[in-house]
Order: C-alpha cells, then structure tokens, then sequence
C-alpha cells in the first residue's frame, strides 16, 4: 500500500496501484464483478499510473491497519465540474460510520483540492445505509434516475461552496 492520500478521524485512503485493483475486482463473486462499469475497467487498465480519478483507494483503519472496504472516484470532473463518487464496505464493517467517514473525505477532496464544483452519487432505492451517509456528509435528492449501468437508483448531490 502506498502512503494515505486522503484521511479521516479513523481511516486512510490509500490510492491503489493499476494491479492491486484487478486483483480485487477477480477476488470478488461473479454477480459484484458483473457490477464493474467496463468503461472505468477501461479507463482503469489504460491509466500510466495511479491516479486518484480512476483508481480506487483502499479504505483502511488507522488503528488497525485493516483494509475495512474501498471508494473512488467514477472519473475525473467532466467540463461542468461534475464528479461521482462510489464506496463499498466488507460486510464486517458495516455500522461503524466508516462510509461516512470516507464518503465525505471523498466529497472534502473533490470540492477542494480537486477543484470539482459538484459532487454526485448514486444508490439504489432500497439502501437505506447508503442514504444515511449521503445525508449526513450534506448530500441532497434530486430524484430517480434510470443509470445506463445500474439501472433505477437515487440521485444525490453536493455542491461546493
């Protein structure tokens, strides 16, 4: 792992390297994998290196050292400033508030350093957890939308300041 490129109270997002992402993606299930947009696949596998746009970073707790999940970036802002943000936790580390906690260094970085003018985010209508931690890093609905990729899912965003 490299050096934490974003942190929070209790985790560090530790961008990953082109290899440590593919070797995730062909650790997970069948279904998660068929979850995985082809187009980021691509961006991923044609990047020249790490960039925290297209990679993902490993979401790991401080205090132990644990990899507890992961998050990104869906790509760099497009013209209109716009950025989508995703994140997954292990199923053993759910209820702790780390989403959140990563969620909003995400949205933190993006709004900031990043120069984004607006942070988006999708999730599913039944994911109620996923809602709570939209919520609570500042994230308004803005309706339902059809994804080309996920299909029907709440749409959500922040708008920098």
């Amino acid at each position: 792992m490299s050096p934490p490129f974003l942190s929070s109270e209790r985790l560090a997002l530790e961008l990953e390297s082109t290899e440590t992402v593919l070797a995730r993606i062909a650790a997970m299930p069948p279904a998660d994998q068929a979850e995985v947009s082809p187009h980021w696949l691509a961006r991923l596998r044609a990047s020249p290196k790490p960039s925290p746009w297209t990679h993902g970073f490993a979401i790991v707790e401080r205090a132990t050292g644990t990899v507890v999940g992961s998050c990104g970036f869906k790509g760099p802002p497009d013209a209109d400033g716009v950025v989508e943000i995703a994140y997954a936790l292990a199923p053993e580390h759910r209820g702790r508030g780390y989403a959140r906690e990563a969620a909003c260094a995400l949205t933190d970085y993006a709004l900031g350093a990043g120069g984004a003018r607006c942070v988006r985010a999708h999730t599913r209508t039944d994911n109620a957890a996923s809602v709570r931690v939209l919520v609570a890093c500042g994230f308004t609905f803005l309706g339902e939308v059809v994804d080309p990729e996920d299909g029907l899912v709440q749409q959500w965003e922040r708008m920098g300041g």
